[in-house]
């Protein structure tokens, strides 16, 4: 277990259907602790955590050198219903938030934009996960786009 991941968000990583060659998707990484375990646990995967705030993209970057050099993790700055996959880029096997208000009910709209999103970022039959279960629970997708 990394050194700064909570007891809690160790359970929650700890729950994630992780393979080591999984494509994983932290949407909402704030500064990266969740991703970072992910990331130790992944030999040919990779994780790409994304959030809203350059606040929080800079800390992951800083906080997560080893494992981005490494190339088992990426960081980028964009909102949840804005994602897309960029061109070329191979879709994810799991996402997984954490308190994401647009996930976890507390903006509904942006929310339905984001599911939309997310199905089309994942491959058929990808999973996604968030806080609120035991510890998660997977959310039902809208079809592909």
């Amino acid at each position: 277990m990394a050194q700064d991941l909570s007891p809690r968000l160790a359970l929650i990583v700890d729950a994630l259907p992780l393979t080591p060659g999984a494509r994983v998707l932290e949407i909402g990484c704030g500064p990266g602790a969740a991703a970072r375990a992910v990331a130790a646990r992944l030999t040919t995967g990779h994780i790409l955590a994304i959030d809203r705030s350059a606040k929080a993209v800079s800390l992951a970057e800083a906080n997560s050198a080893r494992e981005i050099s490494a190339g088992r993790m990426s960081v980028r700055r964009v909102p949840i219903e804005e994602f897309e996959l960029e061109p070329g880029e191979a879709p994810f096997d799991i996402a997984f938030a954490i308190r994401v208000g647009a996930l976890d009910g507390r903006h509904p709209q942006a929310g339905r934009r984001a599911l939309a999103r997310f199905a089309d970022a994942l491959v058929p039959g990808g999973r996604l996960l968030i806080d609120g279960g035991r510890p998660l629970r997977d959310v039902p997708l809208p079809p592909r786009r």
